[in-house]
């Protein structure tokens, strides 16, 4: 019985899917303005291993990620500059370019962590049309309202407003900013934006668009769409007015997903999302990750320093995803060992096996216990032990050892089947030997036996008896 934790009632309920084996998952993707950081990229990683498990328990995933390349203000809380517009000025460019770069480096780090694409990938600015609608449809039923510099989100007409954060509103409005108040005309301090016009601080904005929202200032009403409608929006479209599961990280919870929620449900009259599931930060050295100091690594980064970014995959995998997790470069070379260990059991298993026989189903003990694990809200680092208790039960053989295991990296993802076993060559004169040894061990003769067996450890071989058979390799 898959369980997981739900941030909306702060427990782990039974997963009821709206439709039967089919899931509609919605994650929260990247702003595109610069390299996203290697916290960022575990949220993706986590993301993926979610997917993967439903997966793997026969559901059939529908999962859209968003890439914000406009409205996304540097604070949460409507104030500041566009990102995109921020890292334009910084590279001399386009805010487009950017995205287009961004996006490019993203997709390439996602391939290099062997993280699924999601199924769709759409761009706040492709989905302009669809935000108007949802704005307009807001300001029909009374839930927004316009002033001369913006149309904002009337917290108090929304429903239950901070249900999911489970704070008050006053302390809402402290977290999204202070209380402070850029617009004389907000009715309200927590009230947010949906649609920015081009007036004001926002008058030289790089990325706008025209609509029927007209004022003396600006009879066009051309302007740009606020962050958290975006997500509504295209949730809507390409997913339904209500979805299974909704991903983002905490930092989502008391602004982002709070709106997200209050917008969407006031325009559909219906429910978001069953199910909110949200990841923990990454930590460096035991502090939050800073560009400032130095701490904010890249995947290129990793790879820089020498590392396969299976390795920092290798390295998600030990933590849960609602568990916070700390980067160190001495754990990262600690996930390095782990992950060459797995491998070479592996390609020492695939070297005793003439070839892998698919026809033999991973062992079903093992199998109950991983569905148990992945069943539990995705208790990925119990899944991964699982795979070190098979490589040491002595009670495989090694065809079903190997089938199991594999069978299992379809949720971990560390590719394991792509490894390729690696044909020894043995001498001649060193085969004679082993295969003297062996009829010195049927005959019961272990002495001589063991003698041969060290000559043969003189030519640079070791031997190992196994319940299939003898493996050879180089010393």
């Amino acid at each position: 019985m898959l369980k997981l934790y739900n941030t909306l009632t702060r427990k782990k309920e039974q997963f009821k899917p709206i439709s039967e084996n089919q899931i509609s998952f919605y994650h929260c993707g990247p702003t595109v303005y610069w390299t996203q950081h290697i916290g960022n990229m575990r949220a993706v990683v986590l993301a993926d291993l979610i997917k993967r498990s439903l997966e793997y328990l026969d559901y059939e995933i529908k999962l859209v990620r968003n890439y914000t390349d406009v409205g996304h203000l540097t604070s949460n809380d409507d104030e500041g500059e566009d990102k995109l517009e921020k890292g334009a000025k910084r590279e001399k460019t386009t805010p487009q370019e950017v995205a287009n770069k961004y996006i490019k480096i993203f997709e390439q780090d996602i391939n290099d962590l062997n993280t699924k694409s999601a199924d769709v990938k759409p761009r706040a600015t492709e989905h302009i049309k669809e935000m108007r609608e949802m704005i307009q449809t807001l300001l029909d039923k009374k839930f927004a309202y316009q002033t001369e510099l913006a149309i904002y989100f009337n917290v108090s007409k929304a429903k239950n407003y901070t249900k999911l954060s489970g704070q008050n509103l006053e302390k809402n409005i402290a977290d999204a900013g202070g209380g402070e108040v850029s617009d004389p005309e907000k009715k309200n301090p927590a009230d947010f934006a949906l649609w920015f016009f081009k007036t004001g601080k926002h008058e030289n904005a790089m990325q706008t668009w025209d609509s029927t929202w007209g004022s003396p200032n600006h009879p066009i009403g051309q302007g740009f769409p606020g962050w958290h409608i975006e997500c509504s929006a295209m949730s809507k479209k390409y997913l339904g007015e209500t979805i299974d599961v909704h991903m983002g990280g905490i930092e989502h919870i008391p602004v982002h997903h709070t709106n997200e929620i209050a917008q969407s449900e006031s325009a559909n009259g219906k429910k978001l999302a069953n199910y909110w599931l949200h990841n923990e930060h990454l930590t460096v050295n035991n502090k939050k990750m800073a560009k400032s100091e130095g701490t904010a690594y890249s995947v290129q980064e990793i790879k820089d320093k020498g590392y396969d970014p299976l390795v920092l995959r290798y390295f998600f995998l030990n933590a849960h995803y609602r568990s916070k997790q700390n980067f160190t470069w001495e754990a990262l070379n600690a996930s390095k060992i782990s992950l060459k260990k797995l491998q070479d059991k592996i390609l020492e298993i695939k070297n005793s096996v003439a070839e892998i026989n698919f026809d033999v189903l991973p062992n079903e003990k093992y199998r109950k216990q991983f569905i148990t694990a992945i069943e539990d809200d995705f208790n990925i680092p119990q899944a991964l032990a699982i795979i070190w208790e098979i490589i040491k039960d002595d009670k495989l053989v090694n065809e079903e050892r190997l089938t199991t295991i594999l069978d299992f990296d379809k949720v971990l993802g560390l590719k394991l089947a792509e490894l390729k076993p690696v044909k020894i060559e043995v001498l001649q004169e060193v085969r004679a030997l082993i295969d003297n040894r062996q009829k010195f061990r049927d005959l019961g003769d272990f002495e001589e036996a063991d003698n041969l067996r060290k000559e043969i450890e003189k030519q640079g071989y070791l031997i190992e008896d196994t319940p299939d058979g003898v493996k050879v390799r180089k010393k």
